[in-house]
């Protein structure tokens, strides 16, 4: 029999009209998709396809095999899917990406529960703060924000993620806590650089629901020359629980320490907003069901843990 991810590219192809619409739906390349179509028309010895530059339409034979395939393939999508269960219960290999820090923060932690649920699950985590292409990586999850929604993928919302000026107590005594953003330039600052661009990030706060005065929603602070950058916001956090300065952190970094009162929260009226954190999964029609219990567990225990109410300060 054919790889199945051949027939899937020219299912999916014949459907879509396009090697590039495909690949879109199987989070492949243009490329991947035509050679995959390629091969297995060199196996079948059948074109079966019309190409041009402008358009891709079935042949007579294309038309014949797609008739012939389209049911024998879907059962072929649930007999995989029904693959991943053990005497009724979800099982195999659970492959998830997420962020370094979050994920041992604030995803390891659900791991025993998880495990007492479902032991025969086998989890394969990948911490790593780089954007994966989750389907061609083979990756059944992925717990993150910013990545791109490609089609063929669903993304859960998790939490908003607010940033909040902090600085630890050693650090303040003997200082005056800011009253305006403005304040801040009189103190050391921790700056982060975006990986991505080079560029040391602005601080743009807002003030809390219901507490902005007339002309004052939104302040980008100017800051003198800053007492150190880096580029990865846990050493931010861990330098400034060492005392060096302020930084302006998302929730996420700063919970335990503000909780511990390891760190105090600056210019509790104000905050930036860092988008959300997301919870994505292929969306196929049957998802396996280690992958469908993974989502039902991680939305459960957030919702149960109100990490969305915990990340946010207006």
């Amino acid at each position: 029999m054919e790889p199945l991810n051949h027939l899937e590219s020219f299912v999916q192809s014949a459907e879509g009209g396009s090697f590039s619409e495909a690949a879109r739906r199987l989070g492949l390349t243009p490329a991947a998709v035509s050679k995959n179509v390629a091969r297995l028309e060199a196996r079948l010895g059948l074109r079966l396809f019309q190409r041009s530059t402008r358009s891709l339409t079935l042949t007579e034979g294309g038309e014949r095999f797609l008739a012939q395939i389209g049911g024998a393939l879907a059962t072929l999508r649930e007999a995989v899917a029904g693959i991943d269960t053990d005497d009724g219960q979800p099982s195999g290999t659970l492959k998830v990406s997420m962020g370094q820090a979050f994920g041992r923060e604030h995803v390891l932690p659900l791991m025993g529960g998880f495990l007492a649920r479902y032991p025969a699950i086998v989890p394969d985590w990948h911490f790593d703060n780089q954007q994966v292409d989750l389907v061609g990586e083979g990756f059944d999850a992925a717990i993150g924000g910013g990545i791109e929604l490609p089609a063929g993928l669903v993304a859960r919302e998790l939490a908003r993620i607010h940033v909040v000026a902090v600085a630890s107590p050693a650090y303040m005594e003997g200082r005056k806590p800011p009253r305006h953003p403005s304040d801040l330039a009189a103190l050391d600052t921790l700056m982060r650089r975006s990986s991505p661009t080079g560029r040391v990030r602005s601080w743009t706060l807002r003030r809390v629901r219901g507490g902005a005065k007339e002309g004052e929603g939104e302040v980008s602070v100017e800051l003198p020359r800053p007492r150190a950058i880096f580029n990865d916001p846990e050493a931010i956090a861990h330098a400034a629980l060492m005392g060096l300065g302020v930084a302006m952190l998302p929730m996420p970094f700063v919970e335990r320490g503000l909780r511990s009162g390891e760190l105090l929260r600056l210019l509790p009226d104000w905050y930036q907003d860092a988008g959300a954190v997301w919870l994505y999964y292929p969306s196929k029609k049957l998802l396996p069901p280690k992958t469908r219990v993974f989502i039902d567990f991680v939305l459960e225990r957030f919702r149960e843990e109100r990490f969305a109410q915990r990340m946010q300060v207006a």
